[in-house]
């Protein structure tokens, strides 16, 4: 029977199946693809979208039904993410062909939203076709392709919800816009030379019109040596040649950029295969629709300035993923402009600033940046930073979760309230929970400035007018944070749970993983996080049974005095002092760090550590890998967060071997000590051991603890998780994750989410979700932090016993500390 004459329930073989199709199946096609299938199979009946799904009832033969849902999985477009197909059987009707029916919508349950992506290849070959008629078109788009997330307004996603409103389509854009069998059938970007966004060129007062025009001035000021701002989809970047010794040390200057790294956009994989060593995973996820900046093993000869990575075997590369990245590695028809093979490109701002994206922020924050800018006028709603990567045996290590992946819902495994989570100091993230999902922002960043935080607020009301306004906040236990303050102002009369930082490390990783409510020791090393006795914690061995919004402090790294805060973080050469004199050394002047020091800040860190004033003790393995990285005279003093430690890395991946017996002992109460390791470190060192030897042995030590610890401590759980941003450090991610499979662990990494701060927020809001579900009982009996320290005896101090629970009768709500 043909499509034309129906399906009908006379024919006596004919089922009819209502689905609904719930992911990231709006805005990405999957109408139009459903449409296709069923045509091609012959099947009747119809599909749309409501507010959380896509619904369609299909008639026909049982195989040719049984097929169509087989298809529905392997064949759906590349943007989709289905995490559930679900039938009804329903009585077969007289229906002929198939078609696509108005959406229904409901605000209460809105869809996930899309992240953007980069063009696709039909697209690309398109804007390269010069018969096309979006030839050369620097915003040419499909519903398979192209920017989504920082041009929606609001849900539903439909054009008049973007900012490609104030554009009206020409009759030949709208009949392509309404057709289901067009590749840009409801395309909500979907734009021509005729009527979408242009291109223009500034410089020194004068502006060229014109996307060619553009495009060559924007390739002659970069061969010339200038620093050209390039609006792209989520912001604006600073982009130079990354041969040009004089415009990288421009720009770094400029940025206020200290010795951080640049990331390198490349015209293709040829082109990249000449700056870095790149596995087939790795160029799989170069060219993956995200188009992430991955990091990568830098070829000796690249053809960069040493500034571009300066000190850094690893340099960050990633491909073109605008229209506009695309049209400037290629030639200009007719101008005689050199057209570059790479560009270092960095977000536009400041260090420490957030992502410039407005028109306002670029006429204020552009001139003091860049010397030309190549601009456009479709605006940016939400500003989105690019992604960054690295790729550990075959998989991806998220390091900065962002644009091509944000705000893609982790799924909590289980319903709840709404609960907003804000996430960390650095690094920032927040996370909105809605369901079961739960979505993590794009990248802030450092919770710094004044206007970082007015980033962060404004991004909070554009994802919560989207999704709807929490009933529960949480926040990081950290009494200083800017983001807790943040949630104490805005929490109203809404619950404010806060939650222990290494604790929300551990959790995030089981939400990511779908395992919460699983029992785990979570091992968690980071830099700075605030602990449940008021000191800083950092080398976290944390059990965590069924209740998952219950830790036990089960072991930890030994402490030190941390003197001066971020006076310490920013010289690791105070630490190495601090590790010294814990471990009874003299402060021998051939040391690398005290060489460093001043006879007078000898003195005063002397005092200070004997008599503990203006010190607090931490436990933190970062500070630990700082000590370390000055002893060894890697790194004094550091440019960026991690510095020393990244160094340290480098430097021990230089060691083939070692036979240095270094140890990190494990005492039967749990604690690692680190002084027998500094002990016996200075002392190889005296004994002309080559640094680069200690800092493997290092690294190989404190993975032998972890193991040690773990084993220790475990009892009958098998599950272990490594999180916290240490484990950024891949030969230390490796090589603990190697013992711990051979000890009989199952061990867990992120995948999903970074294991520093930038993935904290999605632990925070699984653990107030889980503390909102307890029983009014149980929630009375909960303290706030303050009346917790005001009661805790020294023993139950010592013990870190902490349960969560959460008070929804106060603004306070749940504390991960008792």
């Amino acid at each position: 029977m043909s499509m034309e004459s129906g399906v009908s329930m006379k024919s006596g073989v004919a089922q009819r199946r209502r689905l609904t199709v719930t992911g990231v199946v709006q805005g990405v096609g999957f109408r139009p693809f459903v449409h296709r299938v069923a045509t091609e199979l012959r099947l009747a009946g119809f599909v749309g979208n409501d507010s959380s799904s896509v619904f369609i009832e299909v008639q026909g033969e049982p195989a040719a039904l049984d097929e169509f849902v087989r298809r529905l999985h392997t064949e759906a477009p590349p943007l989709a993410r289905i995490d559930a197909v679900t039938a009804t059987e329903l009585e077969p009707i007289t229906d002929s062909g198939f078609h696509i029916v108005e959406s229904h919508h409901d605000a209460n349950a809105p869809t996930p939203i899309p992240p953007d992506i980069a063009v696709c290849d039909d697209c690309l070959a398109e804007l390269f076709d010069p018969s096309d008629r979006r030839y050369r078109h620097p915003f040419i788009t499909c519903t398979n392709c192209g920017p989504r997330f920082t041009i929606i307004t609001a849900l539903p996603y439909d054009r008049p919800t973007t900012t490609m409103a104030g554009f009206e389509m020409c009759p030949r854009c709208a009949a392509e816009y309404a057709d289901p069998a067009d590749r840009r059938f409801h395309a909500q970007p979907i734009a021509c030379p005729d009527c979408g966004p242009t291109l223009w060129f500034a410089a020194d007062g004068q502006r060229r019109t014109g996307s060619d025009a553009a495009l060559a001035a924007a390739q002659r000021a970069l061969s010339d040596g200038r620093i050209v701002a390039v609006k792209g989809i989520g912001g604006y970047h600073l982009a130079c040649l990354p041969h040009d010794d004089a415009a990288v040390a421009a720009l770094r200057q400029r940025k206020a950029r200290g010795g951080k790294p640049f990331a390198v956009m490349v015209r293709d994989l040829e082109t990249a295969a000449r700056f870095a060593e790149i596995s087939a995973e790795e160029a799989a996820i170069l060219t993956s629709p995200a188009r992430p900046i991955v990091l990568l093993r830098r070829r000796p000869d690249a053809p960069i300035a040493a500034q571009v990575a300066p000190g850094n075997p690893l340099i960050g590369l990633m491909l073109p993923y605008s229209p506009i990245h695309h049209l400037l590695f290629a030639p200009v028809p007719g101008a005689p402009t050199p057209v570059p093979e790479a560009l270092v490109l960095t977000s536009a701002n400041r260090s420490d600033e957030p992502i410039c994206h407005t028109d306002a922020d670029a006429a204020q924050r552009l001139p003091a940046l860049a010397d030309a800018v190549l601009d456009h006028n479709r605006p940016i709603h939400v500003p989105c930073d690019d992604s960054v990567v690295r790729v550990v045996d075959g998989r991806e290590l998220p390091i900065r979760r962002s644009r091509g992946y944000a705000p893609l819902p982790v799924d909590l495994g289980r319903d709840g309230p709404a609960v907003l989570a804000v996430g960390g100091e650095l690094k920032n993230t927040f996370c909105l929970t809605d369901g079961r999902r739960a979505y993590l922002s794009a990248h802030i960043g450092d919770m710094g400035t004044v206007e970082t935080l007015s980033a962060f607020g404004r991004s909070v009301r554009q994802l919560t007018t989207m999704r709807g306004e929490p009933v529960r906040l949480a926040a990081d236990l950290h009494p200083g944070y800017v983001t807790r303050g943040w949630a104490e102002r805005n929490a109203g009369d809404r619950p404010l749970d806060l939650v222990q930082h290494h604790h929300a490390h551990v959790v995030s990783l089981l939400a990511e993983h779908g395992r919460l409510g699983e029992p785990v020791i979570g091992v968690a090393f980071d830099g700075t996080g605030y602990g449940c006795d008021e000191t800083v914690w950092g080398g976290e061995i944390l059990r965590l049974g069924t209740d998952t919004h219950r830790f036990t402090r089960a072991g930890h790294l030994g402490g030190v005095p941390l003197a001066g805060g971020d006076a310490a973080v920013r010289n690791p050469w105070r630490m190495a002092l601090a590790q010294l004199w814990n471990a009874g050394l003299d402060w021998d002047p051939s040391l690398p760090p005290v060489a460093t020091a001043t006879d007078a800040e000898l003195r005063l860190l002397r005092t200070q550590f004997d008599t503990g004033r203006g010190c607090v003790p931490t436990s933190s393995m970062g500070r630990l890998f700082d000590a370390v990285a000055a002893l060894l005279g890697v790194r004094q003093r550091i440019d960026y967060e991690g510095q020393a430690a990244i160094e340290l890395e480098v430097l021990a991946g230089t060691a083939a071997s070692t036979s240095v017996p270094l140890r990190l002992p494990v005492g039967a109460d749990g604690v690692l000590d680190p002084a027998p390791l500094i002990t016996a470190l200075v002392s190889a060192l005296h004994d002309g051991a080559a640094p680069a030897e200690l800092a493997l042995a290092f690294h190989q030590a404190v993975a032998l603890a972890v193991a040690e610890v773990v084993t220790l401590v475990a009892g009958p759980t098998r599950v272990v998780g490594l999180t916290g941003g240490v484990f950024q450090n891949v030969l230390l991610l490796r090589r603990c994750r190697q013992l711990l499979e051979e000890a009989g662990f199952e061990v867990l990494v992120h995948r999903t989410v970074p294991p520093n701060d930038g993935g904290l927020a999605l632990g925070q809001a699984a653990v107030s979700r889980i503390a909102a579900s307890q029983t009014p009982a149980a929630a009375a009996a909960n303290q706030t932090p303050a009346a917790a320290a005001a009661n805790q005896t020294p023993a139950a101090a010592a013990a870190d016993q902490t349960p969560a629970a959460g008070d929804t009768r106060t603004r306070q709500g749940a504390t991960s500390c008792a």
